[in-house]
């Protein structure tokens, strides 16, 4: 435990002076001062909001909770977007930093496995962004919720699936640091992996569009062999906006797919010769 915790804020007290840490923080800061500062919202008998931008009235709202959760889910999509391009981009040179000459000749040498160094290395950064998404959720959802008198704790679900999907596509940029030692072609992985998602989850309309069967298990191979981003976040949207969701098997397909990137990553690490 007492090594786990040592990788864990290795970890924290690189990403703070890569200024990684600072660098999310500042980007969400910004945001939670945009709620606070310059959004202004007057309650009428508990059914009508004038929502003021910059001083300006730019929309009244006849349903306050109705608003409050389309707003979250404004918040949700921007987190689960930019937000997660940023932390996969900033988090990939945490990977490789470790495999440094010198560094990992002082990292074999303590009593500690190479899968201890990996998985530390892998947890501390999940913390570090996880630190980051929950302050700024916490905070818009305390921000609305004191301004509007409606506190939806659907939008706090947002912490959880946006952790468990970085958490997912950070061992694809743990396998291949690992593989390649580089932090540029472990983004690129991983954001191509982003971008096929929405693709992929048009499965429906590409398995009647596909003229061969053939071409249609492939399809379908690839939408259930790669992490399910899109879904995730749409199922995000449905359970702030309330409506129905389905979200069992885009968690286990997921949740699988990461388990075994992580295990080969654990495995590549422990063949390597240092």
């Amino acid at each position: 435990m007492i090594a786990t915790l040592a990788l864990i804020q290795d970890t924290f007290r690189e990403a703070l002076a890569r200024k990684i840490f600072w660098g999310l923080f500042g980007l969400s800061t910004v945001m939670i001062l945009f709620f606070l500062f310059l959004l202004n919202i007057d309650i009428v008998e508990g059914a009508m909001a004038t929502v003021t931008l910059f001083g300006r009235t730019v929309n009244r709202v006849s349903d306050v909770d109705k608003w409050v959760r389309s707003t979250q889910a404004i918040v949700a999509t921007f987190l689960y977007t930019w937000s997660m391009f940023l932390a996969v981009f900033a988090s990939a040179g945490l990977t490789p930093s470790i495999m440094e000459p010198g560094r990992i000749e002082l990292l074999l040498s303590k009593p500690v496995s190479r899968v201890h160094i990996l998985l530390g290395r892998y947890v501390g950064n999940v913390l570090v962004v996880s630190c980051n998404v929950a302050y700024l959720v916490t905070a818009v959802w305390l921000i609305l919720g004191i301004k509007t008198g409606i506190w939806s704790s659907s939008f706090l679900v947002s912490i959880a699936t946006t952790i468990f999907v970085f958490a997912v596509l950070l061992t694809v940029v743990v396998l291949v640091g690992v593989l390649f030692e580089s932090a540029a072609l472990a983004t690129m992985v991983t954001i191509a992996l982003m971008i096929m998602s929405p693709i992929l989850a048009q499965t429906s309309t590409m398995l009647k569009l596909l003229s061969s069967e053939w071409s249609r298990n492939v399809w379908r191979t690839l939408y259930y062999c790669v992490p399910k981003v899109f879904d995730m976040g749409k199922a995000t949207l449905n359970l702030i906006q309330r409506d129905p969701v389905d979200v069992a098997m885009p968690i286990w397909t997921s949740a699988v797919f990461g388990a075994l990137m992580l295990v080969a990553a654990v495995l590549v690490f422990r063949k390597r010769d240092f």
